[in-house]
């Protein structure tokens, strides 16, 4: 079980690496665009400083045909660095992209996943990592966890090396049920994960211990008796 940062704020991927386990960062280009016209390369180079070597980058390419997605995967490789996780949307064209990226031993994502067939031929053809869309499922009337535990089931039977990579989230609920769906990891925005220590409950009975501890101890802590 694994947390991802889905964001390209610099800001926030300093701030929470910082507080949470975090185990990579993913971006695509509905994300970058909330940055505004960054220096693009410039931008990811930095996320790769801040969240170091062990740690990986997922960055989608832009290109809607496959031989574009090939060139959009080489420039990534060679201008960020050669452990990049490259996203491909998987399209007929993405899939197309999966098979011969993953002929070079390059590290790949397939993204824009709807469906459980989505997600086999995806990882048929060598994805390391599915992204099934949780949200967006669940906003089309799918079900989002029966589609997640059947991708994890097919994962096991076959042995796949394909890892589960949940996205498209709007709370820390659909996150606890991906993972008990079988995600092994899951992307989402950092305020879904600030959210879910800051919630009222939590910080009153964290409050209320600390009141008693003072009407006792008064300012001192434990380190201080």
């Amino acid at each position: 079980m694994k947390y991802l940062l889905d964001t390209a704020s610099l800001a926030d991927i300093t701030r929470f690496c910082d507080i949470f386990p975090i185990a990579g960062v993913t971006s695509n280009p509905s994300i970058v665009k909330k940055e505004g016209k960054i220096n693009f390369f410039a931008h990811m180079n930095e996320i790769r400083s801040i969240i170091g070597p062990e740690r990986p980058l997922h960055i989608q390419v832009t290109a809607l045909d496959t031989e574009g997605m090939i060139r959009d995967a080489d420039t990534l490789l060679t201008k960020i660095d050669a452990d990049v996780y490259v996203k491909v949307p998987v399209t007929l064209e993405g899939i197309r992209a999966i098979k011969k990226l993953k002929a070079q031993n390059v590290h790949v994502t397939g993204t824009a996943i709807y469906s459980s067939q989505q997600g086999f031929l995806a990882m048929e053809a060598g994805a390391d990592c599915i992204a099934p869309y949780f949200n967006r499922m669940e906003n089309m009337g799918l079900n989002s966890e029966e589609i997640i535990a059947a991708l994890a089931e097919m994962i096991q039977l076959y042995h796949y090396p394909t890892e589960i990579l949940a996205a498209s989230f709007k709370n820390a609920g659909q996150i606890d049920r991906a993972f008990l769906a079988g995600a092994h990891t899951a992307t989402m925005d950092p305020s879904i994960l600030e959210a879910a220590l800051t919630q009222p409950h939590i910080t009153n009975a964290v409050d209320a211990f600390d009141a008693d501890w003072k009407c006792i101890f008064g300012e001192k802590t434990l380190a201080d008796l």
